[in-house]
């Protein structure tokens, strides 16, 4: 025994801790000196050499059993240089990143809740002035029992006695490298670190129920299909009493029975007689915003538009409404009787218009040339 110790390195030495040292002060040694020792940071072969004999001396003091056999005078490292065998991908993380990055710690109980979508149908005279709407919404809320605790009232969490606390566990798995090092959710506690002895019965350990509640949604005027209001932190509570989420509510505008919009503009037709485009009138329409008289001039063709300004839908952002765009559609009369048949004729002929024979209007007339045509009397 004693020839086989005189040429195996004392591996305390190596690390430079004491024969009796715990299990961190062995870790917190052997990081110290592969920071100082990795190729990538200290390049030769007396540094390459020093940190395989490091790793070999960490595989072995890191391992009870190993550790055990070496005490008594045996070698139970593997040879080779490098990381020893019985060294995992969470020591490497934890030797040049820090403990964080090899362990994550219990997962919290507590999780945000997740958004929701709703949709609202809205008439055009709400999308133009605004409006409250009282939406029902089938959510989750903290329990009330439990306030979130998710465990009966009286009682509390208990640490994980699989996990102690920590949520994962560490396996060791053999491949072709040797012995791998994983670390897993603890399965007894689900990762949180902590188990819940006495779940609450009414939220049956969650934390929250779902309940109906009304909500009163205010809905600012100028919405269009497919406008969405963020109401933050109005969705459901998430798990274990955790914050709301975010409730947005997508805007579905129903079609108008005599209105069409096009943007913040608004438009609808009006049929006249052929006498009152000829003669002129006034009209009465039913507006979003009451009764407004229209104007009809003499001589008014099919076609033409009326333009009532701030009549049209507000804007949404920004001051002022779109446009109230009537469109005139002059009506022939189909049926006549004699009398009425005679007095057009009498019209005809007065107006040289008995046999016409019809004039090619150019394809795109500009303005100017339909005003000089109809001062003309054409």
């Amino acid at each position: 025994m004693r020839e086989q110790r005189s040429v195996v390195s004392d591996y305390y030495e190596v690390l430079g801790v004491q024969r009796d040292a715990s299990p961190e002060d062995i870790k917190k040694a052997y990081r110290k000196l592969a920071r100082q020792l990795h190729p990538d940071v200290n390049p030769g072969s007396d540094a390459e050499e020093r940190f395989k004999e490091v790793g070999r001396a960490y595989d072995v003091l890191s391992n009870p059993e190993k550790r055990q056999m070496f005490d008594r005078g045996a070698d139970p490292s593997a040879s080779g240089g490098g990381f020893g065998p019985g060294f995992g991908f969470s020591d490497i993380f934890e030797t040049f990143f820090g403990a964080a990055a090899g362990s994550r710690g219990p997962a919290p109980r507590q999780r945000r809740g997740q958004d929701a979508l709703v949709r609202m149908e809205v008439e055009l005279h709400e999308s133009t002035f605004g409006t409250e709407r009282e939406m029902p919404l089938e959510t989750f809320v903290v329990c009330p029992t439990c306030k979130g605790s998710c465990c009966r009232p009286g009682t509390h969490p208990r640490t994980c006695d699989a996990c102690h606390g920590r949520g994962q566990v560490q396996r060791v798995a053999r491949s072709f490298l040797g012995q791998v090092m994983t670390t897993q959710p603890c399965a007894a506690c689900q990762g949180f670190g902590s188990v819940i002895p006495e779940p609450c019965l009414e939220c049956s350990g969650e934390g929250r129920v779902r309940t109906r509640r009304t909500m009163t949604i205010k809905v600012p005027p100028g919405v269009d299909t497919g406008t969405r209001i963020h109401l933050s932190g109005l969705a459901e509570v998430g798990p274990a009493g955790g914050p709301p989420g975010d409730l947005y509510i997508e805007i579905v505008q129903r079609p108008h029975p005599t209105f069409t919009r096009q943007g913040d503009n608004i438009h609808c037709t009006i049929e006249i007689p052929m006498t009152a485009a000829a003669l002129g009138t006034t009209l009465t329409l039913n507006s979003l915003d009451g009764e407004e008289g229209i104007d009809i001039r003499p001589g008014t063709q099919s076609g033409e538009t009326v333009i009532l300004r701030s009549r049209g839908v507000t804007h949404l952002r920004g001051n002022g409404r779109g446009e109230l765009i009537i469109h005139l559609s002059i009506q022939t009369p189909t049926k006549l009787d004699e009398e009425q048949e005679d007095l057009l004729r009498r019209l005809a002929q007065l107006r040289d218009e008995e046999r016409p024979s019809g004039r090619m209007t150019p394809a795109h007339q500009g303005v100017f040339s339909k005003l000089r045509d109809r001062f003309a009397g054409r």
